[in-house]
């Protein structure tokens, strides 16, 4: 008799748009038996049970924006502790590290390509503190896609890098028609190829790839 009258009672709760949580804390039925008895029962949330799923959504979302904030608050917290200062030999084996995936190793050219602009100025710094270049030594060319403004993206790179624009050689445009459409637009600003002239190239090639060898040999790389 008692099931029959909650039951009955869920029934009417349910039609009415409340929820299971809402709808058990009123019957003391769990939300199995809830289950079963409302699954065939056609629901649309009313008002109040809508304006708590959105209440229950935001606060969800601001806690996990919390945890978010809080674990880059920690992780960078750890970064400056595991880093301490950083020295010019710190920079000079970074560089060493950028070279190593994104530079140049034929041809006896130096030269450094990416499209992250810190990958480009940390390359910059590296070559001007570490080998005392100028900015005369350096050229740059910037590799383009059709839909890239020449003039936006030299700009662009122009004040990025600190280097006059008289240091950009001819954009190199990508007019290759098998590229894949959901990249158009992923680097507005194309990737740079920035090279180095006037120091001993030859020389200063080799001097590069010492240094690498030198860091896969103490790295135990054979």
């Amino acid at each position: 008799m008692t099931k029959a009258y909650l039951r009955t009672d869920a029934i009417k709760f349910r039609k009415a748009g409340y929820s299971y949580s809402y709808i058990q804390k009123q019957t003391g039925v769990s939300k199995s038996t809830l289950s079963e008895w409302l699954s065939d029962i056609p629901y649309k949330p009313n008002k109040e049970t809508a304006d708590k799923i959105v209440r229950a959504r935001l606060m969800a979302n601001e806690a996990q924006r919390a945890k978010k904030r809080k674990s880059i608050e920690d992780a960078e917290k750890l970064a400056t502790k595991d880093i301490g200062k950083f020295t010019k030999r710190d920079l000079f084996m970074l560089g060493i590290g950028i070279y190593i995936g994104e530079g140049a190793k034929t041809s006896h050219i130096v030269r450094v390509v990416n499209s992250d602009p810190k990958i480009i100025k940390t390359t910059i710094s590296w070559f001007k503190k570490c080998f005392h270049l100028q900015n005369s030594n350096f050229s740059i060319r910037i590799h383009l896609y059709p839909d890239t403004n020449q003039g936006k993206a030299i700009s662009f790179w122009s004040k990025e890098t600190g280097l006059s624009k008289d240091s950009f050689l001819n954009c190199v445009v990508d007019t290759r028609t098998n590229k894949k459409k959901k990249n158009h637009g992923k680097l507005p600003f194309g990737t740079a190829h920035i090279s180095i002239k006037g120091a001993g190239n030859n020389f200063f090639f080799r001097r590069i790839m010492s240094l690498i060898d030198k860091v896969h040999q103490n790295a135990g790389v054979v």
